[in-house]
């Protein structure tokens, strides 16, 4: 799955014979159409970069793409790419501009721009549509679910915190073993760290660091999970439990333990508030207690509600009760933007602060996202045919939401907001596109700190 010659649709290979005679340069662009949110955290574009674009075409990479296309039914352009291999050593001759990763921009402006940078390859701009795109729609797509979490649970803290300190451990990636595949995990995951630090995806970790040049972006604790708690048996549970404390607990230590195995309520009545009380008051560190079932809205209060009623809160300054330092609770069950809004509700409604509450996000934050989440695309808007560039667009009549951009495009920055414009029409103000790649190499690097401000 190496072969970038591949990394394409099937009909893609046949468009370098359905250009204009003397096509030059073809421009084209990505955009979030619009969408679910009204704005778009990019970010990917430099993983793809190293990843891919970053390795030369070779020989074998032309003799396999020209066989499978022949018994697939298709046209294969091999003298298009052995052009490139001898003259640009594989490296594909394209220059690629980008808006800064971790920005975040109203949907229906340019993210990125590519061209060809050698007239003889006009036809791989286009070429490439379906390996950039993907690499740009799904880890920006991913970002901006988080981001918008975030502002969610930050309103929440605002009217009932008296800090903002805990933000960056409210929303946990427990989505890893959901995604499609090791890539998408550590692609998504990546992008949920530009919000948060919380996160169980190692790949994603591995991902930051290797692509961005991350010591550490996100953290994690110790914590059960049903198998390790059933596994000492029903009669056995408060063992269990105990076991946690004995191995995790600690001076500023953190735990999490799953308690809804057999009976969430008992749990908490009688075995954390009543036989190990003591041990999770005087530990000096804290136990995160995690329901994984039933209605999270209705569970989660109840929750909070039933541990104070056994190790008591505190009012803090803007009036709503937080349990001790020693106790806190995490939801990972049913978790998505709607019901991290309903939870957090539901608990305010109560008198509940929010710094009470933590969240693990799954499926709906790496796996339930596609690229009309954010309706991605990318489109041709410039041609240049002979010595003239012009103009090239579509602008169907049954839907005027998929008409394109025209011409070169550039981004400029207009009282605080990211606006689209034509690049002859810049005048003087300065263009937030800047040249990511060129002919084989990654220009104007990123790192990990630059993506996350």
């Amino acid at each position: 799955m190496r072969n970038l010659i591949l990394n394409t649709d099937s009909y893609k290979t046949s468009h370098f014979q359905q250009y204009p005679a003397n096509t030059r340069f073809i421009s084209s662009y990505i955009e979030s159409r619009g969408g679910v949110y009204p704005s778009t955290v990019f970010f990917g574009l430099q993983a793809f970069i190293k990843e891919y674009l970053s390795r030369p075409i070779t020989t074998a990479d032309i003799d396999e793409a020209d066989a499978v296309c022949q018994a697939h039914g298709v046209p294969f352009n091999r003298s298009g790419w052995e052009y490139i291999r001898d003259v640009y050593q594989g490296y594909l001759p394209l220059e690629i501009e980008a808006a800064p990763e971790g920005a975040e921009i109203p949907t229906g402006n340019v993210l990125a721009q590519v061209r060809n940078t050698d007239p003889n390859c006009a036809w791989l701009t286009s070429y490439v549509e379906t390996a950039l795109l993907r690499a740009v729609w799904y880890p920006t797509t991913v970002a901006t679910v988080s981001r918008a979490c975030r502002d969610i649970i930050e309103g929440f803290m605002n009217d009932t915190c008296d800090t903002l300190d805990g933000l960056p451990f409210k929303l946990h990636d427990f989505g890893a073993r959901g995604a499609s595949s090791e890539e998408s995990s550590a692609l998504g995951g990546m992008g949920h760290l530009l919000s948060f630090r919380g996160t169980d995806n190692l790949s994603a970790i591995m991902a930051a660091r290797r692509y961005y040049g991350a010591d550490m972006a996100g953290f994690s604790i110790p914590a059960a999970e049903h198998s390790t708690i059933t596994s000492w048996g029903r009669d056995g549970e408060a063992a269990a439990y105990a076991n946690m404390l004995e191995q995790f607990g600690g001076e500023g230590r953190t735990v999490a333990v799953v308690s809804d195995s057999y009976d969430l309520w008992n749990a908490i009545d009688n075995i954390w508030g009543c036989e190990l009380k003591d041990r999770v008051q005087t530990s000096g560190g804290t136990l995160v207690i995690r329901p994984d079932s039933g209605v999270p809205e209705e569970i989660v209060p109840e929750t909070i509600e039933r541990l104070m009623a056994r190790f008591g809160y505190s009012i803090n300054g803007k009036g709503y009760r937080v349990l001790p330092d020693c106790i806190r609770v995490i939801q990972g069950d049913g978790v998505n933007a709607d019901s991290i809004r309903a939870i957090l509700t539901a608990m305010k409604e109560r008198g509940q602060s929010a710094d009470n509450i933590a969240f693990g996000m799954g499926a709906e934050l790496l796996q339930k996202v596609n690229r009309d989440t954010q309706r991605f695309a990318m489109k041709a808007s410039a041609i240049q045919i002979g010595d003239t560039w012009q103009d090239v667009y579509k602008d169907p009549i049954t839907d005027p939401g998929k008409r394109s951009k025209r011409g070169r495009l550039a981004l400029i920055q207009d009282e605080g907001s990211y606006i689209t414009v034509r690049a002859d029409a810049l005048d003087g103000r300065a263009n937030q596109l800047v040249t990511v790649y060129r002919n084989g190499d990654l220009l104007n690097r990123t790192d990990w700190d630059s993506v996350c401000q």
